[in-house]
């Protein structure tokens, strides 16, 4: 029954995370960068297909209105659950473009970020080499963590030592390869060597 409890929690949870995503994302802010971070997106990959998504949501929503006219409580029932349907999928959106990936200053960790289920932090000392390296086919595998965007990545970090990631539903796991995704994939991954290189130098 706790288990039970625990994920019906966690699935609230992640669906009040959705809406505050879409209170940010109509005040034009963002969430978790700090002053003097570096902010990398990567919802512009995913923008198509969320869209095409919603809109083949909004035709079958009118086309249960239409089927269900005759029954005007389970219309109305129906078409509830349809237009919340609607902002979850906006929501989810809205939360990609409003948690990007995260340089920290001063040698802070970089943060690897996927809506709101995603938040990994790395360590720049931890991180042994980071590259670009476009990929759309992701097997799983221990140690690995792919966080795609449009089932690809385009950067791969190596790591010296792991660190957690905690999935949805709250099992811990460690990594030694992040594979993401980045708009910019090639601003990305110049940051972090810079941010490396001068971290190792202070050292």
């Amino acid at each position: 029954m706790r288990a039970v409890a625990r994920v019906a929690w966690l699935m609230v949870r992640h669906e009040l995370r959705l809406l505050a995503s879409l209170v940010l994302w109509a005040a034009r802010r963002t969430h978790g960068t700090t002053a003097g971070g570096r902010a990398f997106g990567y919802a512009r990959g995913q923008g198509a297909m969320i869209f095409g998504f919603g809109f083949v949501c909004v035709v079958e929503s009118l086309t249960m209105s239409v089927l269900l006219r005759d029954w005007p409580t389970v219309h109305h029932v129906v078409l509830l659950l349809d237009v919340y349907t609607i902002v979850i999928v906006v929501g989810l959106h809205a939360a990609s473009v409003t948690r990007p990936h995260v340089l920290e200053p001063d040698g802070g960790p970089l943060r690897i970020r996927r809506a709101v289920h995603v938040d990994v932090r790395i360590p720049l000392e931890r991180i042994a080499s980071v590259r670009r390296e476009l990929r759309t086919v992701h097997e799983r595998t221990d140690g690995e963590l792919h966080v795609a965007v449009g089932a690809q990545t385009s950067v791969t970090l190596r790591l010296t030592e792991p660190v957690p990631h905690v999935t949805f539903f709250g099992q811990r796991r460690e990594v030694r390869v992040v594979r993401c995704h980045a708009d910019d994939a090639d601003a990305l991954v110049r940051a972090v060597t810079q941010a490396r290189d001068g971290l190792l130098r202070r050292a």
